[in-house]
């Protein structure tokens, strides 16, 4: 004969387990709900290097150059997600891989050519930044190629992917009228960028220099070729305001979180400028080396350029590279710049040393930067 057991609870817990039962359907309906976003688009962490931001999506173009390395360490620092499209061997990307945590640098393979390779390279991303550049032209892709086809197209396709952020990378010397086939072909791009997509936002840097410029290192090299430093007209008649790489890179990821600076343009330059001549003399004083400057005229300038434009690797300098390096730096009175994107610009003398260090002989590897005499600073 079975014996039949009833077992009776206090109301209070009663209410307690029906409460906690309640609390949990409720748990388990907002996870459902959580779990339809992807995980990928949700913000976790502390915001630094091991978070993800989740709400941009970043795809450089020319992240592999002087720049591009600076631009994407700004962004993965903050957890973004940054998709680098390359043509170059993968040996040549690693250094990107400590900029990011797990999964948030990746790397893809595009043909600049190829409609379809730059269609995937942006179709996850809502912000596009084309810092595609070249210094000499090879028999492949002309000036034309990198500086006008191609952001043309990247602005094309960012346009028809619905992508309200678009930062192309011009020069402060883009000019129709210029010497310098490279600074007029930046100004074709710029006009052919704002075409397709008006609402860009085109940054004008002048000469940007840092660790691996092709600025600073440039002259300080020539002592190479001879203790004599080549000038047309001694430098005296071109005036520069460099710019710091680091700066430039802060500026491109602040318009990006600036929602009105769509459309915009930037004239982004040093607080100083400074005759060529004075400035290569103070780049020379802080690497302790003999400074030996001497006129040379533009044809033969040029025609020592072209013998160095025949080597099938890098150049280390060309015609074009010297028309460039000797024009001056235009002012934008109207224009906004750093300073309007929250960042107080770097001056030569507080960076030179972090650059111009390895070019010192062993016995003047500590000397002090206040040894220096400042370069002599113009307003015009």
């Amino acid at each position: 004969m079975a014996t039949v057991v009833s077992v009776s609870r206090p109301a209070g817990l009663l209410s307690k387990i029906s409460g906690s039962c309640s609390h949990t359907a409720a748990a388990c309906v907002a996870t459902a709900q959580q779990r339809k976003l992807h995980h990928a688009v949700v913000p976790k962490g502390k915001g630094g290097q091991s978070s993800s931001s989740g709400n941009r999506r970043y795809t450089v173009f020319g992240a592999t150059g002087f720049l591009g390395r600076y631009v994407v360490n700004r962004l993965g620092r903050v957890g973004s997600q940054v998709v680098i499209p390359h043509r170059c061997d993968q040996y040549d990307l690693m250094y990107f891989r400590p900029m990011g945590d797990l999964g948030q640098i990746i790397f893809m393979e595009w043909d600049a050519r190829n409609k379809d390779s730059i269609q995937r390279a942006i179709e996850h991303s809502n912000v596009v930044i084309n810092l595609v550049g070249r210094e000499w032209e090879t028999r492949n892709y002309r000036f034309e190629d990198v500086f006008v086809t191609i952001p043309q197209q990247l602005a094309r396709a960012t346009k028809e992917a619905g992508i309200t952020k678009f930062i192309h990378m011009s020069h402060l010397n883009a000019d129709m009228r210029s010497p310098s086939k490279y600074l007029r072909n930046k100004a074709v791009g710029e006009q052919a960028v704002r075409e397709e997509f008006p609402d860009a936002i085109i940054m004008k840097p002048s000469e940007m220099f840092g660790r691996e410029d092709r600025f600073f290192n440039y002259y300080a090299n020539m002592r190479w070729f001879g203790n004599a430093i080549p000038l047309l007209a001694l430098g005296k008649k071109t005036v520069k305001q460099p710019v710091y790489v680091v700066d430039v890179a802060k500026a491109i990821v602040n318009a990006v979180r600036d929602p009105d600076a769509n459309g915009k343009t930037y004239a982004l330059v040093g607080p100083n400028r400074y005759v060529l001549h004075d400035l290569v003399e103070y780049i020379y004083a802080v690497a302790h080396r003999p400074f030996v400057p001497y006129p040379l005229p533009r044809p033969l300038y040029h025609l020592a350029a072209k013998i160095f434009a025949m080597n099938p690797f890098e150049p280390w300098t060309t015609p074009d590279k010297i028309d460039r390096f000797h024009t001056t730096d235009m002012k934008y009175p109207g224009l906004p710049g750093l300073e309007d994107l929250g960042i107080a610009a770097s001056s030569v003398e507080q960076k030179a040393i972090e650059i111009l260090r390895r070019h010192r002989r062993f016995r003047y590897l500590e000397a002090e930067l206040d040894e220096t005499k400042p370069a002599k600073t113009v307003n015009y």
